[in-house]
């Protein structure tokens, strides 16, 4: 029983999920689908294209191993400097705590990699099986196909890497007696070759642009490729290739109000993460890739990041009393503040900034609920803004007077209180694009040209000039979190420039105490460890 659970494990550890094809299992039921029968023709390959893309989005639908409150991109963007964990709940509470929780039999751990192994193994199924000479398609489509499966099969892996280190390197596809139980872990070196690869495919053989706004484009690979570079310390490569998307792509950066809200008060910063103006036919030039929900629409999907990031309204106190503040369309929905914006990214924007400006940044609520409302001597009436109090003090642990970003909010007015949302996300967009360009150039010792993209993305925003003299890496880092918080995988970032430790250790007030050299890396999770049968996989030091 022991040997059959570490198998059981392995099997589901790994991601083999393609299904049993021993030569004894002769029966073909119609109505069954599994690998066999489905890559056998465009229309199914384009079906398996759509399950990569549903384990894609649950990147920010949380996990769905046992536990709705495991957000899979946790690890990626808290116990960091500009986000920490508000409610101790899900792998936050790690990423504040750090120390005895973060050990290789935490089921969190677990969770992300059988994700990432789970999606790489659907790649690879898609890739291999895309060489049956049997499949009547044109090289274009084929090419198309695995160029998306190559794509994200590299997205998985800079995220392993970046999480573990050292991962095995898995390119075929694992499934019925087809089970490794010797995998050893590759080189970092190895794996991000193989992602340059991936994505040189994925750009060489991908459109420009899509009529189905889910679908990774070039500039998606393109955009990675600069990343990657940046990573292992070709900048003139990096350089050349966000130079590239910018000049020469289909993107463009929002710079005017559009969209749903354009004749609301608002901004040309906060109009894209309104609901309706995401993808690019509903005017959103800048983004580069939407993830995709759909209520009540087979297929569509949910994520959860306003639960995520959403202040508690209803929960936020008037002299110690709460109720006053009700779930609706216009306050973002019901959120759980699971995590939050540490002070100092609060204080990162100076005044006129639209970044952290009223229509991105909640520091207020507003009075809307006519069933409670405050007695008189308080002077409230409804409509009236409450203005959180936060500034002079530390972030803290389960704080409802804290700020939250307003990127995500999203409300069902027919459901006020659920849980889930179903707006389509902005994932990636071209202005991350030019802050790897003004790196890039910084590290190739043109301070001045960085300092030139770096006002680009700054005037849009009513953010002041900058000179040359402005631009350090540090600069970039702030000017990242005061353009990106709560997109970008803030950890790999501040990963690949070697500044993680120092700058959570002094930015983060509730997780920088905690951190020591060996959070630079998870652990590698223990069933992993024990489910390699006939090889040891060694575990990342500290652990």
């Amino acid at each position: 029983m022991k040997l059959f659970n570490k198998f059981f494990i392995l099997v589901f550890l790994l991601g083999m999920f393609a299904g049993c094809s021993e030569s004894y299992l002769e029966e073909d039921p119609p109505h069954i689908i599994a690998a066999d029968n489905l890559y056998t023709d465009l229309t199914g390959f384009e079906a398996g294209l759509n399950g990569l893309y549903a384990q894609f989005r649950m990147e920010r639908g949380g996990a769905t191993f046992g536990s709705g409150n495991d957000m899979l991109i946790d690890p990626a963007v808290t116990g960091t400097d500009n986000i920490y964990g508000n409610e101790r709940s899900g792998w936050a509470r790690d990423g504040n705590d750090w120390g005895t929780r973060s050990t290789p039999t935490n089921a969190h751990y677990r969770n992300f990699w059988e994700w990432i192994y789970s999606t790489i193994n659907a790649a690879n199924t898609i890739i291999n099986r895309a060489e049956n000479p049997e499949i009547n398609w044109s090289v274009e489509d084929k090419n198309r196909v695995i160029g998306e499966a190559h794509l994200i099969r590299a997205w998985c892996y800079r995220h392993a890497t970046f999480m573990w280190g050292d991962v095995p390197l898995s390119l075929e596809e694992s499934a019925g007696s087809a089970i490794n139980t010797d995998w050893v872990r590759a080189p970092v070196a190895e794996v991000r070759a193989q992602m340059e690869k991936d994505w040189l495919f994925a750009e060489q053989h991908l459109p420009e642009t899509s009529d189905n706004p889910g679908k990774v484009v070039k500039g998606v690979a393109t955009h990675y490729l600069a990343e990657l570079y940046l990573t292992i310390g070709d900048h003139q490569s990096a350089k050349d290739k966000a130079l590239d998307l910018i000049d020469n792509g289909p993107f463009s950066l929002i710079t005017e109000r559009y969209g749903v809200k354009a004749n609301d008060p608002g901004t040309p910063f906060s109009d894209m993460f309104l609901d309706g103006n995401s993808n690019k036919n509903e005017g959103n030039t800048e983004a580069l890739w939407v993830m995709q929900h759909e209520l009540e629409t087979i297929g569509g999907g949910d994520c959860i990041m306003r639960r995520w990031h959403r202040q508690r309204s209803h929960e936020v106190e008037i002299n110690g009393v709460k109720g006053y503040f009700a779930f609706s369309v216009e306050n973002g929905g019901r959120g759980l503040a699971r995590v939050g914006p540490t002070r100092f990214a609060l204080e990162l924007y100076e005044e006129g900034d639209d970044r952290g400006g009223p229509f991105v940044m909640r520091t207020f609520e507003v009075l809307n609920n006519p069933d409670k409302l405050p007695p008189d001597s308080l002077g409230l009436a409804l409509g009236d803004t409450v203005w959180l109090d936060w500034q002079g003090r530390d972030e803290d642990e389960q704080d409802n007077h804290w700020p939250s970003t307003r990127k995500w909010d999203w409300a069902n007015p027919l459901d006020l209180a659920a849980a889930r949302q179903y707006n389509d996300l902005v994932y990636l967009r071209l202005a991350e694009t030019y802050f790897l360009l003004a790196e890039a150039q910084l590290a190739l010792n043109d301070a001045a040209g960085a300092a030139v993209t770096l006002n680009i993305i700054r005037q849009r925003s009513n953010a002041s000039q900058i000179t040359a003299g402005d631009v350090t890496v540090d600069f970039i880092l702030d000017e990242r979190s005061r353009e990106l918080f709560s997109e970008e995988h803030r950890r790999y970032t501040l990963l690949r420039y070697g500044k993680w430790f120092e700058r959570t250790q002094m930015h983060n007030k509730i997780a920088g105490p905690n951190i020591t050299d060996r959070d630079k890396l998870f652990p590698i999770p223990q069933d992993v460890i024990d489910a390699n049968l006939t090889t040891e996989m060694r575990q990342n030091p500290g652990y």
